[in-house]
């Protein structure tokens, strides 16, 4: 069940309990009439539109992102807020309804009474808001670090597996005597991607500078390899580098690029590189590489692209939902394109 079903089957079956405990109680006291039943179902109504309201104000104003004694503070302000318009809707609900005693109503003390039992009641609802909240945030914790350490793992497997350090070397030894300063910069890339790999850690985003610096250093190093064979476009919109986005994403795309694109053609090919902002505050990223794609990756299959991308797809979905895009396609006969477009935001468990 996802979070806006369960909030609202909650706030039906939290309020409509309340609306049948107080008739019941009602009944057992003094008898309660349908006029009266018919009361206690509006005022159990006006009091889910109006923590539905308070949530509003909570989503929009990050209350998430408060200090705990701020949250508790602005908390206790909401409380009474509530529970004094809490009091003014029984009195306007009693005169609609005929079910108004002036004598017994306002009295001083019924109407602290009603007003204890009301801070009680929305008291109870910000803990069981807040604690389904962090319930929440803390499984979607958990199956991150679950799904990066996979990420992890698949990458030292086969992001900088024994057969690309192994070719990378290869490379290097053939330059050592040719061309030993170019062959000391690609040993410097080697260990730049080696070191970054192993300080990714568990960390959810990181900054599109960092990730992309990486990806230079493997497409340098691959253009040792490939020598003419491998052409490399870059169009960095400056505005780019003010995101974050998750590490080794863009790194899993061009090495997919290059191993099941450019790699089996004969004459080679183009990796060609776009990042820009679009109109809304996102971070639009495509590659394009030469080649065909035969069946798009899914979340469940291994695909001819092997898991990197499905992985890529699973990783955008837990940190940012239904804000972020993915999708691979085929460009006329002679390219593939993979774009992905991603929020510019903190994720939700940051």
């Amino acid at each position: 069940m996802n979070r806006i079903k369960l909030y609202w089957l909650l706030q039906v079956l939290g309020w409509g309990g309340f609306a049948l405990v107080s008739i019941f109680l009602a009944t057992l006291s003094r008898g309660v009439t349908a006029v009266q039943i018919w009361a206690f179902i509006v005022l159990a109504a006006t009091n889910l539109i109006s923590t539905h309201f308070l949530r509003y104000i909570v989503k929009t104003y990050n209350w998430f992102k408060l200090s705990i004694p701020q949250l508790l503070f602005q908390s206790f302000l909401a409380i009474i807020a509530l529970s004094f318009v809490n009091i003014v809707a029984q009195i306007f609900i009693n005169i609609a309804f005929g079910t108004l005693s002036p004598a017994l109503d306002f009295k001083i003390l019924v109407i602290l009474a009603n007003l204890f039992q009301a801070i009680l009641l929305f008291a109870l609802w910000f803990l069981v808001y807040f604690l389904v909240h962090f319930l929440d945030n803390y499984n979607s914790t958990l199956k991150y670090e679950a799904k990066i350490n996979e990420i992890r793992l698949n990458h030292l497997k086969s992001q900088l597996n024994p057969h690309f350090i192994f070719n990378a070397l290869n490379s290097v030894r053939a330059l050592v005597d040719e061309d030993p300063i170019k062959a000391k910069t690609a040993i410097t890339r080697i260990s730049n991607m080696l070191r970054f790999s192993l300080m990714m850690d568990k960390k959810q985003t990181i900054e599109f500078g960092d990730e992309l610096n990486t990806v230079k250093d493997y497409l340098e190093l691959e253009s040792i390899r490939f020598e003419e064979r491998l052409e490399v476009v870059y169009h960095i919109e400056d505005e780019s580098y003010s995101y974050k986005i998750p590490p080794m994403m863009l790194q899993t795309i061009v090495e997919n690029g290059i191993k099941h694109g450019v790699s089996n053609l004969v004459k080679g090919g183009v990796i060609e590189i776009k990042c820009r902002e679009g109109l809304h505050d996102d971070l639009y990223i495509q590659v394009k590489n030469s080649g065909q794609l035969t069946h798009p990756p899914t979340l469940t299959s291994k695909d001819e692209q092997g898991h990197g991308l499905s992985n890529t797809v699973q990783r955008l979905k837990l940190i940012y939902g239904d804000k972020a895009s993915f999708r691979i396609f085929n460009s006329g006969n002679q390219f593939v394109i993979t774009e992905i477009k991603i929020p510019k935001q903190k994720v939700t468990f940051e």
